[in-house]
């Protein structure tokens, strides 16, 4: 860090914040990959739920036998 700072005519804070503020925005896209990828499957599991329940509602709609 410090020859970019020397090279680029910069202060040692300025590079530290930009440095912090990258690490959280890429700890918060992780977060975010995170949640979709947890959402997928909560909705892939309510998805396989509905289909139980129309095959079910479809079963039971035909009556006896």
């Amino acid at each position: 860090m410090p020859e970019v700072v020397r090279v680029f005519d910069l202060t040692e804070t300025a590079v530290g914040l930009w440095l912090a503020q990258a690490d959280e925005s890429h700890l918060h896209k992780d977060l975010e990959r995170a949640e979709r990828a947890e959402l997928r499957r909560e909705n892939r599991r309510l998805m396989d739920g509905m289909e139980f329940l129309k095959r079910a509602a479809a079963f039971f709609a035909r009556g006896p036998g």
